[in-house]
């Protein structure tokens, strides 16, 4: 990590005198993680038509989805670097550039989509972008709002943690996401994500866990049997930007950018609401999903998992971070180590 902070600045100074002599006629590439017809598809698209009408048809942006220009994690490297214009990520795959922006992946802090947009949109979202662009050299622009990462599996209907006795379950390479399930008494198998459909196709792990929107614009459907209906993370997407890149705009594109940004982050937030039932009901009807509802309003879920948080105080910057994250929700401060 320390290489990389050393060497950006170099760089980027290069990159982003090419990106800001084009910036007012200029095609932009944007990175995406998920497939087309997932919530990160849909941040992007409504991204580039604001930018469009904001710029007159002067800024147009093409949408690399399903991972074509890398991965997740690469293409963070890659803006911050200027030779990528932009990219939608998965929020997990920033904590190990940005440590702090883990406080938004713990489990069961954010627990629903209005959690989700008191802190993104909020002081503490603000806090996030300062943060990625100190330590990843990336500037928050905007976010998606996916939902909570539901656990899917081809085995069986799985209730209870103890339920997921014997199942290999695949996880994001995040510390955080990996000592939840560890929690729960498994050891996960940490794949990227451009690997995680094929290990389910070929049965090397039995389950994932990913939003119904995700699910259903993966496919994952076609591999999957049954999705407990969990909410222990929810799945935020942030569109980055790198910073050199941004701070080479005229301060007027610059604003552009930005309020592109919030625009798109609105849209997303009022399309997850207005679809997911839908999907969920399309995965039941349509696909032959099963869905099972945690035991026990999920106790079991909750106890053991935020049962971690001590361990990751210090990596996201002190307990006093969490604890005005859940001041923000209403919550009672976070237990002491």
């Amino acid at each position: 990590m320390r290489t990389h902070k050393l060497t950006l600045p170099v760089v980027v100074s290069a990159a982003c005198l090419a990106f800001s002599a084009s910036a007012m006629s200029a095609t932009w590439k944007m990175a995406i993680g998920d497939a087309a017809g997932g919530t990160q598809y849909e941040l992007g698209k409504t991204f580039a038509a604001e930018m469009n009408k904001r710029t007159n048809g002067k800024v147009n942006i093409n949408l690399f989805p399903n991972g074509q220009l890398g991965s997740e994690q690469d293409t963070i490297n890659n803006a911050s670097m200027g030779i990528l214009d932009l990219s939608i990520l998965a929020i997990n795959n920033i904590t190990p550039f940005s440590p702090t922006v883990g406080v938004m992946t713990l489990p069961y802090v954010i627990r629903g989509p209005e959690d989700a947009k008191l802190l993104t949109q909020g002081d503490v979202g603000q806090q996030m972008t300062e943060n990625t662009i100190r330590d990843a050299g990336v500037r928050i622009l905007g976010w998606a709002y996916s939902g909570c990462r539901r656990l899917s599996n081809s085995a069986k209907p799985v209730a209870s943690p103890s339920d997921l006795d014997g199942l290999v379950i695949r996880v994001p390479k995040n510390e955080i996401m990996i000592a939840s399930y560890q929690a729960w008494g498994v050891n996960p198998s940490p794949l990227a994500w451009s690997e995680t459909f094929t290990a389910l196709q070929q049965g090397v792990v039995d389950g994932q866990d990913n939003p119904y929107i995700t699910i259903d614009a993966m496919k994952f459907y076609e591999v999957q049997k049954y999705i407990t209906d969990s909410c222990y993370v929810f799945s935020l997407e942030p569109l980055i930007m790198g910073e050199g890149a941004f701070q080479s705009l005229s301060p007027e594109m610059q604003t552009t950018v930005i309020e592109a940004g919030k625009a798109a982050t609105q849209h997303s937030y009022d399309y997850l609401l207005a679809s997911e039932e839908g999907i969920k009901k399309r995965l039941i009807e349509e696909q032959g999903m099963t869905i099972v509802q945690p035991a026990n309003d999920e106790k079991e879920w909750i106890e053991q998992a935020t049962s971690i948080w001590p361990r990751f105080y210090d990596s996201i910057g002190g307990k006093d971070k969490l604890d005005d994250v859940l001041s923000v929700l209403g919550r009672e401060p976070a237990p002491a180590k």
